[in-house]
């Protein structure tokens, strides 16, 4: 059972993690080509598959965290994805210039830390102002 005060918390900490990716999933879709030319230009294999996924899991992803909905999955997913976007598009690893790479290395770490809430997220579950909440079936309070 999750005090009120936890599912407040745990619904503040969904929706910051919603903005972020939420936000990132509608730029994909209004300037689409100009996010399949960045794949490309990394080298992600298979652009034509991985674009619209990228953008699905961002925008379908956000969606969900706003209202609750699968949450203890979808954490694990979002980490999953979180981590691979690091290696894929903050590969501070390959850069030559200084002032890019240190760039790079912020924005790595700072998805591992976001996969980080994710992983949170899929121990703590949605919280009781969600979907799964509402889904969860009812104990007898005898």
């Amino acid at each position: 059972m999750t005090r009120a005060v936890d599912s407040g918390i745990i619904l503040i900490a969904r929706l910051a993690l919603s903005v972020l990716f939420l936000w990132s999933g509608v730029m994909k879709l209004l300037g689409y080509g100009a996010f399949v030319a960045y794949l490309q230009s990394k080298g992600v294999p298979f652009v034509q598959i991985a674009a619209p996924i990228a953008t699905a899991v961002e925008v379908l992803g956000g969606l969900m965290l706003i209202v609750g909905f699968l949450i203890r999955p979808l954490g694990l997913v979002m980490a999953v994805y979180t981590i691979a976007t690091a290696v894929l598009g903050h590969d501070f690893w390959n850069v030559a210039d200084a002032a890019l790479q240190h760039d790079m290395v912020i924005h790595f770490w700072k998805n591992v830390g976001i996969a980080g809430g994710f992983l949170l997220l899929c121990v703590t579950g949605a919280g009781g102002a969600s979907i799964d909440a509402a889904r969860a079936p009812r104990r007898p309070l005898l």
